[in-house]
């Protein structure tokens, strides 16, 4: 074949497929505007849907994933009826099939961030805690519950920082919950000499801790008296607070009832005692300090004198 043949040949196809082009450009056309407006439709009733979830309340988290889903399904439909216009059904089934292997190599090659992703559609759907509550992850993070997401939940701590919680850790490890049951018990550890009366110690302590603020009124306080300790009777004073989203006065609580015990401890002649050290001095012990400084006085003072004698 020589070089006039080869470039009839090569004229006749591109002349065939321009022939093929002219033919489909109205199919092209309008696979272009179905595109179009499916990617505007999925928009509308993305954003159609969210409104309507919120408006019957349902959680924000759970109406933004659920309105990209929709966003997504309505968008790859009008794809596939856009290829199927262009009679593409074959290429259709070819990127169905690729994209099912590029999801099997992804789900291997995003294990973590996969477990995350399902981990949070499980705390979206379930509730286990909202926004606002205070929890305590399994390694000691503990806050305010600020945004849960797919991926992550953000912990705000007590001292400022915001952590960022992997959801996998919240919904495989366990994790406490301290606003959801409404209440929260306050222990307060104290001890009275031993010289004191303890009945009237009770009386004293309910009196005092019974303008707690955030106390539950129907929760009566406890008292419970822990051991004999070294230089104290030890107890342990219990008073339920109200413990929610909007009232977290917990160390407030706390501070107002140490002070207070103090003060009332104080007017009514209780003593908290503090630990007594007795110190034995001498090179075998079981000698006092008194013991020691006059003895070591008598010392010093026979130096002196045998030292004036040997002068003289």
């Amino acid at each position: 074949m020589n070089t006039g043949e080869l470039l009839n040949a090569l004229f006749d196809k591109l002349e065939g497929w321009a022939i093929a082009f002219v033919r489909m450009l109205p199919n092209l056309g309008l696979a272009i505007i179905i595109i179009i407006l499916g990617y505007f439709a999925a928009k509308f009733l993305s954003t159609f849907a969210k409104k309507q979830m919120i408006r019957f309340h349902v959680d924000k988290t759970i109406s933004g994933f659920l309105g990209r889903i929709l966003f997504f399904v309505v968008l790859v439909v009008g794809i596939m009826i856009a290829l199927s216009i262009l009679n593409l059904s074959g290429t259709v089934a070819s990127i169905l099939a690729g994209l099912g292997i590029i999801g099997l190599a992804l789900g291997f090659a995003f294990q973590d961030t996969a477990a995350n992703f399902m981990s949070g559609i499980y705390i979206t759907f379930n509730h286990p805690f909202a926004i606002g509550d205070v929890i305590e992850t399994n390694n000691g993070i503990m806050g305010n519950v600020i945004d849960i997401s797919l991926r992550v939940t953000k912990v705000k701590t007590f001292d400022g920082p915001v952590v960022y919680v992997p959801n996998r850790f919240l919904f495989e490890d366990d994790f406490t919950n301290f606003t959801e049951g409404g209440q929260r018990r306050l222990r307060v550890e104290c001890g009275v000499s031993y010289g004191d009366d303890l009945e009237k110690v009770e009386k004293i302590v309910m009196e005092t801790l019974e303008n707690t603020p955030g106390r539950i009124n129907g929760e009566d306080i406890t008292i419970h008296w822990v051991e004999f300790g070294d230089s104290s009777i030890n107890f342990t004073a219990n008073i339920w607070l109200d413990y929610t989203k909007e009232n977290k006065a917990f160390v407030g609580a706390k501070n107002f009832a140490i002070k207070a015990l103090k003060k009332a401890f104080d007017e009514n002649g209780i003593m908290i005692p503090f630990p007594i050290r007795t110190l034995d001095f001498g090179i075998k012990g079981g000698v006092t300090f008194k013991e020691e400084i006059k003895e070591s006085g008598l010392s010093a003072a026979k130096s002196i004198s045998s030292t004036a004698n040997e002068n003289n």
